[in-house]
């Protein structure tokens, strides 16, 4: 079994833990009450490459990220150093998040929110809406084509953006397929958790115009803005690199000096 596998089939168990305790019909009768939106998917588009900062406690891959890790001050870290979104791990087991790192980090700022989690189920969903998540990542490889346009149309529906993932041109046709409005290219193969910014650059001319372009994953320095923002990508979402930056709000500020 590797990393991936393993992920899925504890998310998986954690969902049916979840519904166990709380009813998805409790979920979808309370959803209503959730606080206002903000749009997610003009953040994107507003001033190109726009920067989603990513608030993540550790990876599988690279373990703890931050000894010291407050979501509320670090998002106002990112809010200050110019970031268009946030982007927060609420994944527990692999990531050490938690669902409420994310309203805390809404809360302390005024930026929108995408949820960042393995999401395979309506249920996490109808969660994502009610945590005050504006945006939820959907991942192309872990959904099959109908589930992923039913979660894209259910996401739609509680008003909230979808940004779906993919890393092969095939998984571009299948999100497009599917409705997606948002595509994020991971540079970070899933299975193997390597990194090349080459998929992003690859694929970038699968994505037709008018769908928002999002390259993920392995962007640490100047360079890698520009090259990504002059092969026409809308945004970019930097995790590790600003979270062991000493000042992150600096950080963003120097990324996005190439524009």
């Amino acid at each position: 079994m590797n990393i991936l596998e393993e992920i899925i089939l504890n998310k998986r168990n954690e969902v049916a833990s979840l519904k166990h305790a709380v009813p998805i019909s409790e979920l979808r009768s309370t959803v209503s009450g959730a606080p206002p939106l903000r749009d997610f998917h003009a953040a994107l588009r507003r001033n190109p490459p726009a920067l989603i900062a990513e608030i993540k406690r550790a990876s599988p891959s690279k373990g703890v990220l931050s000894a010291e890790f407050d979501p509320p001050a670090i998002a106002a870290e990112y809010e200050r150093g110019g970031a268009a979104a946030l982007s927060v791990l609420t994944d527990r087991r692999f990531f050490h998040g938690d669902p409420s790192h994310l309203r805390r980090a809404r809360e302390a700022c005024s930026l929108p929110v995408l949820r960042k989690d393995f999401i395979l189920d309506e249920y996490q969903v109808l969660e994502s809406r009610l945590l005050s998540a504006d945006a939820i990542l959907l991942i192309t490889r872990l959904l099959d084509s109908s589930l992923l346009r039913d979660l894209i149309e259910i996401t739609q529906g509680l008003e909230m953006e979808a940004m779906v993932e993919v890393q092969d041109e095939r998984e571009v046709e299948t999100a497009l397929n599917a409705g997606a409005r948002i595509i994020g290219v991971n540079n970070r193969d899933l299975s193997t958790f390597t990194v090349s910014l080459d998929t992003s650059l690859r694929l970038r001319s699968s994505i037709p115009a008018g769908i928002t372009a999002v390259s993920e994953s392995g962007i640490r320095s100047q360079e890698d803005v520009r090259r990504l923002a002059e092969s026409g990508f809308d945004a970019l979402l930097i995790g590790e690199e600003l979270m062991r930056a000493q000042d992150r709000a600096l950080a963003l500020q120097n990324l996005r000096k190439t524009r």
